[in-house]
């Protein structure tokens, strides 16, 4: 069976010491999509504009340090441990998608002691839309790394990732891409087409359940990252997006007791 493979290098060019990858493009363009769609939420709910910069400002940062300290935390405490000046080192790798998720929210506690425009349930009720794009954004940027692989396969769409070895693998990160994608498709229409904004906590619990159960079930055919994940009964992806799940489908359940206490 022929099978794609995948060769691309992950550079699109380097000029001197800069080096411009596709990762850090898709990235990019993860948060300037997801700007503008915020932009569009605020100017349907008549909202200021004048602070959303700042927020983005804000995310990135959140999603940046979180990402790096989850990885450094559950994935490679040890080996970080020794080598605590390569922590701030992100261009050499290592981001955990669960820390990045743990970043903007702490980020979004910052940014709200300063600004109380919105709840803090409000406010990650719209962010989770645009999020779930830059996510999926971010997963291609992945596919361009060859990186974050599947377990060998002999399916049809099974990639040859060429600049790994000559397996062909379940292209795990395009799975990904793909879950977040349509979840916030069905959002991003439910937004503008229901009333599901109006209960408190049901986007963002709804993105909360389906794209970690997503994540939970991929796992099964993507490679370990890091040794001791073999000897436990789960990986730390699944592991890890479990408690995200189980908020999730609590927020579902609690958005309509929400919404009933807010129209008091």
């Amino acid at each position: 069976m022929h099978h794609l493979i995948w060769n691309v290098d992950p550079a699109i060019f380097i000029l001197g010491p800069i080096e411009v990858r596709w990762y850090g493009v898709f990235f990019a363009l993860g948060f300037l999509l997801g700007f503008q769609i915020m932009a569009q939420f605020y100017r349907r709910e008549q909202r200021g504009l004048e602070n959303l910069s700042e927020l983005c400002l804000y995310l990135m940062l959140g999603t940046i340090i979180g990402a790096r300290l989850g990885h450094v935390f559950f994935y490679q405490p040890d080996y970080f441990l020794s080598h605590p000046w390569e922590i701030p080192m992100i261009w050499h790798g290592g981001l955990a998608s669960h820390g990045g998720f743990a970043g903007v929210m702490f980020s979004l506690y910052l940014y709200l002691k300063k600004h109380r425009d919105m709840s803090f349930i409000e406010l990650a009720d719209r962010l989770a839309i645009p999020c779930l794009l830059a996510a999926a954004l971010i997963r291609v940027g992945n596919f361009f790394n060859s990186e974050i692989l599947g377990t060998p396969s002999n399916l049809p769409w099974a990639i040859v990732f060429a600049r790994v070895d000559d397996i062909p693998r379940h292209p795990a990160m395009l799975y990904e891409a793909s879950a977040y994608f349509l979840v916030f498709c069905a959002l991003y229409v439910a937004y503008w087409k229901t009333t599901i904004i109006q209960f408190p906590g049901r986007v963002f619990g709804t993105t909360l359940a389906t794209c970690f159960f997503a994540r939970f079930m991929i796992e099964f055919v993507k490679e370990n990252q890091v040794p001791f994940e073999s000897r436990l009964p789960f990986n730390m992806g699944q592991l890890l997006s479990i408690p995200f799940i189980l908020l999730g489908v609590y927020l579902i359940y609690a958005s309509r007791r929400m919404s009933q206490t807010r129209a008091q």
